[in-house]
């Protein structure tokens, strides 16, 4: 198999937050997309390695902040490379809080979407999220979403080992 055709599946970058007892958090995603249009649904993939995914669990709530190309390395790398267990994530960005009580990304994002959980999939090492989708927002409408081939590509960025799409090195097939 060769690893490298999964790099060809198109995905965007995210930041997906959620809250639970004062403490928020959130994490880098590429695993968003639409489940249905009425009523409007959206879906994540959250690794349960992650602290965000025990947030979303346990609170049935989570933000989605659609990035900007131009998102500066710092932000990626605190949400896709730091434990919010270790670090406090929001300190110093720009966010508000949403109707349901997560925190919301405004900070590098052209859109939002507060989403209430209404299925919890396990799919092994990771838990998919499907949500109604209660509140967003367009943030910029000029803007160009950052998507994961132009992060790998361009940016020069890796997934971190929690991603779905997270691909030891020694296994790509040189070609």
């Amino acid at each position: 198999m060769d690893l490298q055709a999964f790099f060809k599946i198109s995905y965007g970058l995210y930041i997906v937050s959620a809250q639970r007892d004062g403490q928020c958090n959130g994490y880098i995603s590429n695993t968003v997309f639409q489940v249905t249009a009425e009523p409007a649904q959206l879906a994540t993939c959250c690794s349960k390695q992650n602290f965000t995914c025990d947030l979303i669990a346990a609170s049935k709530a989570f933000s989605i902040s659609v990035l900007s190309q131009d998102t500066p390395a710092p932000i990626i790398g605190l949400f896709g490379y730091k434990s919010g267990k270790d670090v406090n994530k929001f300190e110093k960005l720009n966010y508000k809080i949403g109707i349901t009580g997560v925190p919301i990304v405004l900070e590098s994002c052209l859109a939002f979407f507060e989403c209430r959980v209404v299925q919890t999939i396990d799919v092994g090492t990771h838990l998919l999220f499907i949500a109604e989708v209660v509140d967003s927002q367009l943030l910029n409408a000029d803007g160009i979403p950052l998507t994961y081939t132009y992060y790998r590509e361009v940016k020069k960025g890796k997934a971190p080992k929690n991603a779905p799409t997270y691909v030891d090195p020694a296994q790509l097939v040189n070609k």
